[in-house]
C-alpha cells in the first residue's frame, strides 16, 4: 500500500514558488519560503508508479507500471483515454501489410464503399470514382504509375507535362476556379478522403459501463435477492429488494454510458478539427486556401518546408525538395526529390526547399489513404494528473475495500450470534429455527451492503473526471482559439513557470508594410516612390523580389484590384516592389531560376541564381539586414552606378540601428552576377552547388512594421502576476527585439535591456552547458536566434525547474517544441511539422489566447481539486456512519440502493457539475500550481474535515437517539418509526452533500455562490438532484427502503443540510499550517523504507 500512499493523497509539491493553488495553498510569495521547508518535496520517489511527473515522452514501461498497480473495478473504462502501448507496432503492421497489398486492400475498400452506396448506408465522407468523365487518362493508370514510381510509364504519358495536359490541368495556373469542374474530377478520381473507422456506439459504452466487477456482484445478488423473495413472499412483495437493487444498478450503468458517450463524442469533434488540414493550391492562376478534403486530381499545389504532401502527385519544379517519408515508408531517411525521382507520395513532409506538384491520386487511391481508413484515431494518452488521480483511486480504494471486508465481517458474526434484530426487534437468527432460505437471504443482503460500500468507496470516476474536464475544456478552448492536440498539455499549462514567444505573428499582428526604405546610397523619402531611382536599380530589384520569393502575384482578368499572397514577410516586399513597378509575370516569363536556396533560419537569409536569356546569370540574395550587409563589397547608387560600399558601410550601419529602434523588421536586398562557365552544367552537380553569397552589391534596405497586437501588454501583465515569466525569443534583430520587448511590456524599462536579460543567440550558444543554465534564468529576450538556440534555451530553464511553455511556428522549430513541457505552435503561420510536434495549437496565432489556455489549465487542476474535496467528504461521511452503525448494531442507516444512489450523486452527477466549472480571473492571481503539488491541500484537508465530522456527527445522532429526538419513541409501530428514522438519516445525508456542493465550488473563498450563474450545468445538476430526492423519498418508498415525510421532517433534513454553508465560512477562518499534510504523512513511510534499504 505504501507504493500507491505515496502518490495523490500525499504528494509534495516540487518548489515552495509553486505554494499557492485554486483549492488551497499559503498566499506567501516565492521568495517568503525558505528551500529548506521544502526539501523533503523536492525527492522523486522511483519506487513509486504514480509518480510520474511529465507523461509527454513518459517511457512504455513507467507508463506499464502505474496501470498494474491501479486498484481497477472496470478496466475498459478506467483506461478508456489511456496511450494504447501496443499502438506503434500496430500502426508498422498495417504499413507494412498496405505496402505489400496496396492493390488487394484498395480493391476491396471500393468494393464496400460502393455496396455500402447502393444499400443507402454508405458514408458521405468518402467518394469512390464513379464515372471516368472526359479525361485522357483512366483513374488505374495515373493509380499504378505513382505507387509504382513507374518512371518509364511516365514518359510515355509525356511527362509531367503530358499527364497535366491528359487531366486538363496547367502546370502555372493550376485547374479552374469552378466548382463544376472540381464536381467533375470527384467523380472521375475521387475525393480525398477516406472512410472512417466507426467509433463505438451507445451500445458499447453501455457494455463497458456494465464491465464494472463489483455491479456485475451486485446484479447476482440481486438475482439470488430476487429469487429467494419471490420464492418465499410471492411475486407481489418478493421482488422488491432485489428489484430494487437491480433497478439501481441499471440506473448507474445508464448514467456512466450516456455521459461516457457524450465526453466520445466530444473527443471525435476534436479530431475531426485537428484532422482538417488547410494548405494552399494554384486555380486559375490564383493562390486559394482550401481544405485537404477539397483537395482534386489535376489541383497544382505549392510545396515549402513543414508542408505535409496533401495528396500522391508529380513533382513539376523544385530546389533543393527533400521529403521525409518515415511515414510510410519506415525508413528514417531524407529523400531529395528531382525530374530523375518525381513522385511524391500522400502523408509525407517537406524536410527541406520548395517546389511544386501535381495531384494524380487522392483519398483511398494513395497508399496514406488506405492507412487511415484501416486504422483507428487513438484519442488515448494518460496525463500526470490522471496518473495521480489513479494512485488516489487506489489509496482510497484499498481503505474502502478494507471497511467493505470489516463491516461484512462484523455483521456476519453479529447475525450469527444472534445479537441482529429486525425492524420489529425480532432476533433475526436462532440456531436450529430459522430457515435455509431466511439465512440465505439474510446473508445475501448483508453481502449486497458491503459490496455496496466497495461501490461508493472505490472513486472509479476520480480518474475519469479527468478527461470530463478536459474534454470540456478542450470544446471551450476552440471557443477561446485554442486547439488541444495532447490532453496532458491542457493541464500541464496550469504548471508553466515561464512562457517563450515568438516575437511576429504572436506579439504583433503580422500584418507587415514597408514604411522605410534605403536605396541608391540615401533614405528615400517616400518609402515606395521609384522617382529617385535610376531604372537599372528599379529592374534589378524588381527581379529580386519577383524571383526571390515564395508568394505570388495575380492579376484578376476582369481587371479587379491585384492579389498578393505569401508570408506576411513576403507580402509587404512584393507590395513594395509592385509600386515602385515591379511587373511580376513579364519578369518570371522573361528569367528563370536555375538554383535556389530557401530562406534558411540559421543563416537568416534565402537566394535565386537566375538565368536571363542564354548567357547573364544574376545571383539575388535577400535577408537579414545586417548579415547581408556584411557580405557587400559595393552598393547600386541612385544613378545607377556602382560604388564601393567601405565609405558608406557606417551610414548602412546606423540606419539599420535607427530603423530596429522603431520596431521595425530590417531587409536588405542585394545581388551579384555570376560566369555562366562557372555554373554547374549537369543537374546533379547543380543540386549540389552553393550560391556565392561573397562581392554583393547592395540594392536596397527595406524598413517593415509590423504593430504590437492590441491586448498583448495587458497579456504579459496577467502572466507576470500570475508567477509566469514572458521571454520574447526572435531571429529578429536585437535592437528590434527590444524595441517590441518595452513596447509589449516584457521589458519594463531601457535600464532592464542589458546583457544577459536581453542577449543574442549567437552569444548564449557559445556559452558551456552550466554557464547557459546560470544565464538562462536571468534571460528576457533573445535576438538573432535559431531554432537550435530556442532548444537550448528550453533544455537549460527544464534543467534549472522550470515548467517551459514554447511557441513556434517553424519547421526547425519542432525540435523545441518537442522538448518543451508544452509546445504551442501557430495556426496561421505554423508549419504541418511544427503542428504535429506540437501539444496545442493557437489559431489565431494570439499571445493573449496563449495565457487563456493557462487559465484553462489552472482551472482544470482547480475543478479536479473540487471534485476531490466533494467526494472524499461523500466517501468518509458514508465509510464512518455504515462502519459504526454495523459494529454497535449489526445493521446499517444506508442501504444498497440509497448508496447506490449517493454514488450516483457522487460520481458521475458530481463529476458533471464540478469538473465543469468555467475558469475565473481568480485563477490567474495565484502563482504556477506545482507539478508535485499534493492533490489534497491543506485547505483542503480542512474543508473536508470539517464537513465530514459534521455530518457524522449529526447522523451517529440521528442513527441512535433520532427516535426520541424526533418523537417516535412513543410510535406503537415501531418497525414504521424506524423506517421514518433511517429514512430521516438518508435525506439529510443527500441534503448535505447538495448544499456541500456549493461549498466545493470554492474551496479558499468565503463567497461560494459567485459565479454560479454561469454554470447552468451546475445548477441544473442540483436541481434535477434535489427533485429526484424528492420522488424517492415521497414516491419510490418500497423501491428505495424509504418512507414518505412529513413536510416538518423534510425542513429539518434541508436544515441540517443548510448549516454546511455557515460551517464552512466558519471553518475558513481556521489557521492552517505552511507544511503540507502530506509531508507528515510521507515521514513514516520513508522512514520504514530507508530501515528497510539499509
Amino acid at each position: 500500500m505504501s507504493a500507491s500512499a505515496s502518490n495523490g493523497l500525499l504528494l509534495t509539491s516540487m518548489s515552495g514558488r509553486h505554494d499557492n493553488m485554486e483549492a488551497g495553498g499559503s498566499s506567501a510569495k516565492p521568495e517568503d519560503v525558505h528551500p529548506s521547508d521544502h526539501h523533503e518535496q523536492l525527492e522523486h520517489d522511483p519506487d513509486d508508479p504514480f509518480d510520474l511527473d511529465n507523461t509527454k515522452n513518459a517511457s512504455a514501461d513507467s507508463l506499464r507500471r502505474w496501470r498494474q498497480a491501479s486498484l481497477v473495478l472496470n478496466a475498459s473504462r478506467r483506461f478508456r483515454y489511456t496511450l494504447d502501448l501496443n499502438k506503434e507496432e500496430h500502426y508498422e503492421n498495417r504499413r507494412r501489410m498496405i505496402r505489400a497489398h496496396a492493390q488487394v486492400i484498395r480493391a476491396a475498400l471500393l468494393f464496400k464503399l460502393a455496396g455500402e452506396q447502393q444499400t443507402g448506408f454508405g458514408s458521405t465522407s468518402s467518394t469512390p470514382a464513379i464515372s471516368p468523365g472526359n479525361f485522357d487518362i483512366d483513374l488505374e493508370k495515373l493509380v499504378s504509375m505513382t505507387r509504382n514510381q513507374n518512371m518509364s510509364s511516365l514518359q510515355q504519358h509525356g511527362g509531367v507535362k503530358g499527364v497535366a495536359e491528359k487531366l486538363k490541368s496547367n502546370l502555372e495556373q493550376g485547374i479552374e476556379e469552378d466548382e463544376k469542374q472540381v464536381t467533375d474530377r470527384k467523380n472521375a478520381f475521387g475525393s480525398n478522403t477516406y472512410p472512417k473507422k466507426k467509433g463505438k456506439n451507445f451500445f458499447m459504452f453501455l457494455w463497458e459501463a456494465w464491465q464494472d466487477l463489483t455491479l456485475i456482484i451486485l446484479i447476482i445478488a440481486a438475482v439470488t435477492s430476487l429469487a429467494l423473495g419471490i420464492k418465499t413472499e410471492g411475486l407481489k412483495e418478493g421482488w422488491l429488494d432485489g428489484g430494487s437493487i437491480a433497478f439501481a444498478v441499471l440506473l448507474v450503468i445508464v448514467v456512466t454510458a450516456v455521459s461516457d458517450y457524450r465526453q466520445s463524442l466530444q473527443f471525435q469533434n476534436l479530431n475531426d478539427e485537428k484532422r482538417n488540414i488547410q494548405l494552399e493550391v494554384m486555380r486559375g492562376g490564383r493562390t486559394v486556401k482550401i481544405s485537404i478534403y477539397d483537395v482534386v486530381v489535376g489541383d497544382v499545389i505549392p510545396l515549402r518546408i513543414g508542408d505535409q504532401v496533401p495528396a500522391d502527385g508529380v513533382l513539376i519544379s523544385g530546389h533543393s525538395l527533400a521529403i521525409d517519408e518515415s511515414s510510410m515508408t519506415g525508413e528514417s531517411k531524407i529523400v531529395n526529390k528531382d525530374q530523375k525521382s518525381p513522385f511524391l507520395m500522400s502523408g509525407c513532409k517537406v524536410a527541406d526547399g520548395v517546389g511544386s506538384m501535381l495531384v494524380t491520386g487522392v483519398g483511398i487511391n494513395t497508399e496514406w489513404g488506405l492507412l487511415m481508413a484501416s486504422i483507428s484515431e487513438d484519442t488515448g494518452e494518460e496525463t500526470p494528473l490522471q496518473v495521480r488521480l489513479n494512485g488516489l483511486a487506489t489509496f482510497i480504494g484499498i481503505v474502502g475495500l478494507t471497511v467493505a471486508v470489516v463491516v461484512l465481517v462484523a455483521l456476519l458474526v453479529r447475525y450469527f450470534s444472534g445479537t441482529t434484530q429486525d425492524s420489529n426487534g425480532a432476533t433475526q437468527f436462532v440456531k436450529g429455527k430459522t430457515s435455509i432460505s431466511d439465512i440465505v437471504d439474510d446473508c445475501v443482503k448483508i453481502f449486497t451492503i458491503a459490496v455496496t460500500i466497495v461501490v461508493v468507496a472505490v472513486p472509479e470516476g476520480l480518474p475519469l473526471a479527468v478527461t470530463l474536464t478536459l474534454a470540456y475544456s478542450m470544446r471551450k478552448m476552440m471557443a477561446d482559439k485554442a486547439l488541444v492536440r495532447r490532453l496532458s498539455a491542457c493541464e500541464t499549462m496550469g504548471s508553466a513557470t515561464t512562457i517563450c514567444s515568438d516575437k511576429t505573428g504572436t506579439l504583433t499582428l503580422n500584418q507587415m508594410t514597408v514604411v522605410e526604405t534605403y536605396a541608391g546610397g540615401s533614405k528615400m523619402d517616400v518609402a515606395d516612390n521609384p522617382s529617385g531611382l535610376h531604372p537599372k536599380l528599379i529592374t534589378l530589384i524588381s527581379e529580386g523580389v519577383a524571383q526571390n520569393t515564395t508568394g505570388n502575384v495575380f492579376h484578376p482578368k476582369d481587371g479587379g484590384e491585384v492579389e498578393i499572397s505569401g508570408s506576411p514577410t513576403e507580402k509587404a516586399i512584393l507590395s513594395w516592389a509592385y509600386k515602385l513597378g515591379m511587373k511580376f509575370d513579364t519578369i518570371r516569363s522573361e528569367s528563370a531560376i536555375i538554383h535556389a536556396f530557401p530562406f534558411n533560419s540559421e543563416k537568416k537569409r534565402g537566394g535565386v541564381a537566375v538565368l536571363r536569356g542564354d548567357s547573364e546569370v544574376f545571383i539575388h540574395w535577400k535577408g537579414a539586414a545586417e548579415i547581408v550587409l556584411a557580405c557587400c563589397t559595393q552598393y547600386m547608387d541612385s544613378n545607377g552606378t556602382l560604388q564601393p560600399i567601405d565609405s558608406q558601410k557606417e551610414f548602412f550601419r546606423l540606419a539599420i540601428d535607427a530603423m530596429a529602434k522603431n520596431s521595425l523588421r530590417c531587409v536588405a536586398i542585394a545581388c551579384r552576377t555570376q560566369e555562366l562557365s562557372q555554373v554547374p552544367k549537369e543537374q546533379e552537380d547543380l543540386d549540389k552547388w552553393t550560391l556565392p553569397e561573397d562581392e554583393l552589391t547592395l540594392l536596397a534596405i527595406v524598413g517593415i512594421k509590423d504593430p504590437c497586437r492590441p491586448g498583448v501588454r495587458e497579456a504579459v501583465g496577467i502572466c507576470t502576476r500570475a508567477g509566469v515569466k514572458v521571454r520574447m525569443v526572435t531571429g529578429d534583430n536585437l535592437q528590434t527585439a527590444k524595441a517590441i520587448a518595452l513596447e509589449c511590456g516584457i521589458l519594463a524599462s531601457d535600464t532592464e535591456a542589458i546583457e544577459p536579460t536581453i542577449i543574442e543567440g549567437k552569444v548564449f550558444r557559445e556559452l558551456s552547458e552550466k554557464e547557459r543554465e546560470q544565464v538562462a534564468k536571468r534571460i528576457t529576450v533573445m535576438g538573432r536566434s535559431s531554432p537550435n538556440d530556442k532548444l537550448l534555451l528550453v533544455q537549460a530553464l527544464r534543467k534549472n525547474g522550470d515548467v517551459v511553455a514554447v511557441t513556434g511556428d517553424g519547421t526547425n522549430d519542432a525540435p523545441a517544441l518537442h522538448e518543451a513541457d508544452i509546445g504551442l505552435s501557430m495556426g496561421i503561420s505554423g508549419t504541418e511539422v511544427a503542428k504535429e510536434s506540437s501539444d496545442i495549437i493557437i489559431l489565431d496565432d494570439n499571445f493573449a489566447s496563449v495565457v487563456k489556455v493557462v487559465r484553462w489549465g489552472r482551472s482544470v487542476y482547480a475543478n479536479i481539486q473540487k471534485f476531490i474535496q466533494f467526494q472524499l467528504t461523500v466517501n468518509v461521511a458514508a465509510l464512518i456512519i455504515n462502519v459504526v452503525a454495523a459494529m454497535s448494531s449489526g445493521d446499517v442507516p444506508l442501504k444498497a440502493v440509497q448508496l447506490l444512489w449517493v454514488n450516483l450523486i457522487m460520481d458521475t452527477l458530481g463529476a458533471l457539475a464540478l469538473a465543469t466549472e468555467p475558469p475565473t480571473d481568480h485563477l490567474m492571481d495565484r502563482t504556477p500550481v506545482g507539478r508535485r503539488e499534493p492533490l489534497i491541500t491543506n485547505i483542503m484537508w480542512r474543508n473536508l474535515l470539517v464537513q465530514s465530522f459534521y455530518q457524522v456527527a449529526v447522523l451517529l445522532v440521528l442513527n441512535f437517539a433520532g427516535l426520541s429526538i424526533l418523537g417516535l419513541s412513543q410510535d406503537s409501530n415501531h418497525a414504521h418509526a424506524v423506517e421514518v428514522k433511517n429514512t430521516m438519516i438518508f435525506n439529510a445525508f443527500v441534503m448535505c452533500q447538495i448544499f456541500n456542493e456549493f461549498n466545493a465550488r470554492k474551496p479558499d473563498e468565503m463567497n461560494v455562490f459567485s459565479g454560479v450563474s454561469k454554470n447552468p450545468l451546475f445548477v441544473a445538476i442540483v436541481g434535477v438532484t434535489f427533485v429526484l430526492q424528492i420522488l424517492i423519498v415521497t414516491f419510490l418508498g418500497e423501491f428505495a427502503h424509504t418512507v414518505a415525510l412529513s413536510w416538518q421532517l423534510w425542513l429539518a433534513s434541508i436544515a441540517i443540510g443548510l448549516v454546511s454553508w455557515p460551517l464552512a465560512v466558519v471553518g475558513k477562518l481556521i489557521p492552517i499550517p505552511k507544511t503540507p499534510m502530506s509531508v507528515y504523512f510521507k515521514k513514516p513511510f520513508r522512514k520504514y523504507k530507508s530501515s528497510r534499504n539499509a
